[in-house]
């Protein structure tokens, strides 16, 4: 099903902003990770390219996206009902904005986009909970997606496993920083959600959303499916990417814990 932007008298930027804070406190280096996505895409296919936004959720890459290229257009894909409602609150009646509802595991979701192929697919934070399989699968649709010339960009949890003892002594100095920012009442995953229940404007699509990919206000509750074989490492997505078909894929940017990842067709 594809969806044009609805708003209601909820307050959507307040919300927004609330996933971008909630986020941070995960990735403080978040938004030099868009920063480098959107740089790479400006340097591959210009500053109007159409965009598929992969598991968009809030919208938060979409922003950024038109905030910089005020010429770009979008289509917003995601299968969570509360994040859609928060991402097509926030954008209002803008027409350069497409939602659509899909889940990227049905292999006819392509079928729903409303064009053909794209300049640019980008995705962040977003596919980590997929299996290697499946993953494996989607890499192969989305180089299918791009015109000749397109660039696909993930910014996501990936590792170097090169260094353990570093890896171990910035993930230990990351708990700490979380836990200090916890106790000054910064809000975690969990929490976030707790808000989003209460919240009467959001109260259908989240119980919705609990039913379909679990409820994240409890951590004894898995966020969504059951943990499998996952990759992890950075080096695994740039053989999946070349394997899907790419002629280059390479990593653009990278902390401790995450990495941007660069794939032309």
């Amino acid at each position: 099903m594809t969806d044009t932007a609805t708003t209601t008298d909820a307050d959507w930027q307040s919300w927004q902003a609330s996933w971008d804070r909630q986020q941070e406190w995960y990735m403080p280096d978040r938004e030099e990770r868009f920063r480098v996505m959107l740089d790479t895409a400006e340097a591959l296919v210009g500053s109007e390219p159409l965009v598929l936004d992969l598991a968009c959720g809030t919208g938060t890459v979409t922003d950024r996206l038109l905030r910089r290229f005020p010429g770009a257009r979008s289509t917003a894909v995601d299968l969570d009902p509360a994040l859609l409602t928060i991402a097509r609150g926030h954008f209002g009646d803008d027409e350069r904005v497409r939602f659509v509802t899909a889940d990227l595991t049905d292999p006819s979701w392509p079928e729903l986009l409303p064009h053909g192929s794209y300049d640019a697919v980008l995705t962040a934070t977003a596919l980590h909970w997929l299996e290697t399989e499946p993953l494996a699968a989607l890499y192969r649709q989305l180089h299918g997606l791009l015109r000749d010339g397109g660039v696909f960009l993930n910014a996501d949890h990936m590792t170097d496993e090169s260094a353990p003892r570093i890896n171990a002594a910035v993930h230990a100095h990351t708990e700490a920083r979380k836990d200090r920012e916890r106790a000054d009442g910064a809000q975690d995953w969990a929490a976030w959600w707790r808000a989003v229940a209460d919240d009467p404007a959001l109260a259908e699509p989240a119980r919705r959303r609990f039913g379909l990919l679990g409820d994240p206000r409890h951590p004894s509750v898995p966020r969504s499916a059951p943990q499998g074989d996952r990759p992890t490492t950075t080096d695994w997505h740039l053989r999946a990417l070349l394997d899907a078909g790419f002629a280059e894929a390479r990593q653009v940017w990278c902390s401790a814990s995450d990495a941007v990842v660069a794939a032309l067709r």
